[in-house]
């Protein structure tokens, strides 16, 4: 025991603090305030009954007969169709709607024909306006999942609806090279299939490594993208490690260098042993333990016990001052004990001393009202190097930094910091100072990427600093130039940033952009830094600056690489060529809108803005909407971390559970989290997923509120939307066959064909009204009402004996026309949320579109629906025309709109009529009115 004791002393004494040239020290590297043990205990509370109610029978039977579904026959398009053809159209048209069928063909002939190309900015109806954004990058490592699927939902009934309004139109697609992520699965899959580790490599052998691994990997996501029907123009596509964004990301380094904002120093940080890397906030996951508990760690044979609060004694002047601690290993590096001002207990010790037991190290007694007196014993060890609060204490008190467990997480080497607490903890008995343990609740910090316990350490690094283009960032909200959608985020927006740290931007990877900086060697006994665009560059900058020539400097480069999401937050500007002033940056830049998730506020969108502002003089965008997360059926984030994320397509071809589970298994998951993942989905899908198609889950995705409450979305809800397609499908095989030639109507609309026309106008005003406003729920409301509660429950059960008898031919040709017309329309308003089986009807259509026939390019490019062209429809013009028709139908008509006028009425007349009051009586009962 003693020998342990006087290793650890040495290791102690070894630690050297070498000063910097010209930095300054940085403020608290934490990003985010600590959250109350409160809010996190009640997190920790919901998510335990959450899984007990998945790992026992609670679970709605009601949801379960919802999901109940039968395999539907798959129809494929067969016809000889080379990529990039257009589809044949002409085949005979199938008896039922098929996702495989509908989707085939069309995505390829569009990107192809390059309608997804601001350079197809040729249409009649074009403006002189443009409508730019980018997509929110995901990471080249992995696959999407339902939460990237309803970004892509949401930004592409954006962008088709402005292409079709005649804007110049980019949407950008592009990935992230995640460096962190790409190297941990890079370094596994070497151990795994060479058993060579990433040391066993140079840097430049290991990097061709990655490389071969993201050529065959990185097009996955954009096959996904492709899937989803994402309007995005290819051409375009933005990698973060491309040779053009690289030099984006070094330029930046360089001028926030040369302005100050960038600097060198030794500050605390979020620190992977495992890694041996610092790790930004986002990539701490924070595990909540109820008390004592036995967790694997990554290097450990067996399980190490946290959850445990020990207490021991410092001696002081024949009494003592006891200090609780769920991390003794790290008394080894206690500088100060810390009591509250105000607690009577330690009144007498203030300002005293007490001697460390193993270092023999004098201590202060110091008095903080950061202290609880509450917590433990309400005097706690302060350990500068080890822990985010004590190194605030530190700097309000003067106290050193002392540095007890190193980068690879060794005490002194071999010994490993969690295997040191058991021998301090032995130690301290055996000097009659321990007393005792008990179980405690806390937070315990854990590595995303390789499930390692989270370290604070001082490490030397770059840093940006923040506070004062955190305040430009607020005033541009406060001042309306940048506007956040929801509103409430902007309060978010301004605490935030009102609270900002400066932003470690050093990782210690070989995956990544090499930060440009460069130190000089043998000229000063300090360490010096030098920055530049390249090498020579540097060189130039150190001559100048100590006054000799460029061959007498000797450089070494930084080894270490950037955070990934300072290349990130680079992303609106970098992808359009910046800092080069290319005619995209002047034409596109800044960016119409940003539209991501809500928990991507800070770590992203709080950056770009800063970064954009900065480094361009202008916001990188001009509105920010957020949208909700998307959970599962349970209410649980989906996560990787928890095996509840779905492939969306999964969701579109359908996928059996067998399947499902396996993907469970090939995942790095902890048991329990493997358990209530695998139970989860035998209770959700319990005979998998059935095949839904992509357009139904567009639109299921949009159709929900994404302004507000996170996502829950259910299959269910998507297989509706599946069964809404079949509606549409099934409407336009009757729509086709009673069609007639393409001559235009004389004779004068009905007052059913006049309401059915003033439907559509509300509907298109609605539609224009809510896009507007973002509120996507709201279009896909309007839109499936009209279709099938208007257009279907009413208007078709009305004319379908006119037409499909054929008997008054004066009353038929209006009729067809004014389907024609709703149906052509209708389509057009639905083609922004479903692309696929809007372009197939509407092609079918075409051959009967009155009038000449016109050359029919895409429906994607037709001008988009607006109430000011259809001003002819409004309900207030068509109700004054003088009625030429019968009174039953005038009645019929005044019926139908005023139950569209109003929620709940009751409706009394004694017109009783056979077949058009029961279909009235029949729709009422749809809209849950009361008839009599």
């Amino acid at each position: 025991m003693l020998r342990v004791g006087r290793v650890l002393s040495l290791r102690l004494a070894g630690r050297g603090a070498a000063r910097l040239c010209s930095s300054n020290p940085p403020k608290p590297s934490a990003s985010l305030p600590k959250s109350s043990p409160r809010p996190q205990a009640e997190k920790q509370r919901r998510r335990r009954e959450r899984e007990e109610a998945i790992l026992t029978s609670k679970h709605s039977t009601s949801e379960d007969k919802s999901v109940t579904w039968s395999e539907k026959e798959k129809i494929l398009y067969t016809a000889p169709t080379p990529p990039g053809t257009k589809k044949d159209t002409s085949l005979p048209f199938p008896s039922s709607y098929s996702p495989e069928y509908v989707e085939s063909s069309w995505y390829q002939w569009w990107e192809k024909e390059g309608f997804f190309s601001p350079e197809q900015h040729r249409l009649s109806h074009s403006v002189d306006r443009t409508f730019s954004l980018c997509i929110p990058p995901p990471n080249v490592t992995g696959t999407l999942h339902l939460g990237h699927a309803l970004t892509v939902a949401v930004e592409d009934a954006l962008v088709r609806r402005r292409r079709m309004q005649g804007y110049r139109v980019l949407w950008v697609p592009g990935c992230d090279h995640a460096g962190i992520a790409t190297q941990t699965v890079v370094e596994r899959r070497l151990l795994k299939e060479r058993g060579k580790r990433r040391q066993d490599f140079t840097r430049e052998e290991f990097l061709q490594e990655v490389w071969k691994w993201k050529n065959e990997k990185g097009e996955e996501i954009y096959h996904q993208l492709r899937r989803l029907g994402a309007s995005l123009d290819w051409s375009r596509a933005c990698f973060t490690m491309d040779p053009g964004f690289s030099r984006a990301v070094t330029e930046a380094f360089v001028r926030l260098c040369d302005s100050g904002l960038i600097y060198r120093s030794e500050g605390l940080v979020n620190w992977s042993c495992a890694l041996e890397s610092a790790i930004s906030d986002i990539e701490v996951d924070s595990k909540e333990l109820s008390g004592q508990t036995m967790l694997p760690v990554p290097g450990y044979e067996n399980t190490m016990e946290f959850g445990t609060m020990f207490t021991f004694a410092y001696p002081i002047e024949g009494h003592e001052v006891a200090v609780s601690t769920t991390r003794p290993e790290t008394m080894l590096g206690d500088v100060a004990v810390a009591v509250h001002p105000d607690d009577p207990r330690y009144q007498a010790v203030h300002g005293k001393q007490c001697r460390h037991p193993f270092t023999n190290r004098l201590l202060p007694i110091i008095t903080d009202s950061m202290v609880d007196m509450e917590l433990g014993t309400g005097a706690v060890k302060v350990t500068p190097a080890h822990d985010h609060t004590d190194f605030l204490l530190s700097q309000r008190h003067s106290l050193p930094h002392i540095t007890v467990i190193r980068g690879d997480g060794t005490m002194t080497p071999p010994l490993k910091r969690f295997d040191a607490r058991q021998l301090v903890v032995d130690a301290l008995v055996e000097k009659k100072l321990f007393r005792g343990k008990k179980s405690h609740a806390m937070t315990l910090p854990v590595c995303s990427r390789s499930g390692d316990i989270i370290e604070p350490l001082l490490k030397k690094q770059w840093f940006v600093r923040c506070d004062e283009m955190a305040k430009k960032a607020i005033q541009a909200v406060e001042d309306g130039q940048l506007d956040i959608i929801p509103h409430f985020y902007t309060k978010t927006w301004k605490n935030w940033l009102s609270n900002i740290s400066d932003w470690c931007i050093s990782r210690q990877l070989w995956w990544g952009h090499q930060i440009p900086a460069y130190q000089v060697e043998s000229l000063c006994v300090c360490v010096c830094w030098v920055w530049g665009r390249s090498e020579d560059e540097a060189r130039l900058r150190a001559a100048v600056k100590y006054g000799v020539r460029p061959e007498a400097i000797t450089l070494t480069q930084d080894p270490d690489v950037l955070d990934t999401w300072f290349s990130s937050g680079l992303f609106p500007f970098a992808m359009l060529g910046w800092p080069e002033q290319t005619t995209d940056l002047q034409r596109y830049y800044p960016n119409s809108v940003l539209e991501t998730g809500n928990d991507l506020i800070f770590f992203w969108v709080a950056r770009m803005v800063m970064l954009g502002t900065e480094l361009t003089g202008q916001l990188p965008f001009k509105q920010v909407l957020f949208h909700s997360l998307v959970r599962d059926k349970h209410g649980r984030k989906m996560s990787k971390s928890l095996g509840n994320v779905i492939d969306p397509l999964d969701v579109i071809h359908g996928v059996s559970l067998e399947r499902l589970q396996e993907k469970v298994t090939e995942g790095n998951l902890d048991p329990r989290e493997r358990l209530v993942a695998m139970e989860a989905q035998r209770k959700d899908f319990p005979k998998g997923i059935p095949q839904c198609g992509t357009d139904a889950l567009r639109f299921a995705l949009c159709s929900h509120k994404m302004q507000g409450e996170d996502i829950s979305l259910s299959i269910s809800q998507v297989l509706s939307c599946r069964h809404f397609c079949n509606k549409m499908w099934q409407t336009l095989r009757f729509t086709l066959g009673v069609l007639g030639d393409n001559t235009a109507a004389t004779t004068p609309l009905s007052s059913m064909d006049r309401w059915i026309c003033s439907r559509l106008y509300s509907t298109v005003l609605q539609c224009e009204q809510a896009f507007e406003a973002y509120e996507l729920h709201t279009v896909t409301s309007a839109l499936y009402s009209f279709w099938v509660h208007s257009l279907c429950d009413v208007y078709l059960e009305y004319v379908k004996p006119v037409l499909v008898q054929r008997d008054e031919e004066a009353e038929v040709q209006p009729a067809t026309d004014v389907l024609y017309h709703c149906v052509s329309v209708s389509l057009a308003l639905l083609t922004p949320f479903m692309p696929f089986i809007t372009e197939e009807l509407w092609q079918r259509l075409q051959p009967f579109r009155p009038g000449a026939a016109a050359h029919t390019t895409s429906l994607c490019l037709q001008p988009y629906p607006c109430s000011s062209q259809l001003v002819g429809l409004q309900p207030s013009n068509l109700l004054t025309t003088t009625s030429r028709s019968t009174q039953r139908q005038s009645m019929w008509t005044k019926l139908c709109i005023t139950f569209h006028c109003f929620d709940t009425l009751t409706v009394t007349t004694s017109f009783v009529f056979t077949p058009h009051f029961a279909c009235l009586h029949t729709y009422a009962k749809k809209l849950k009115l009361k008839t009599s």
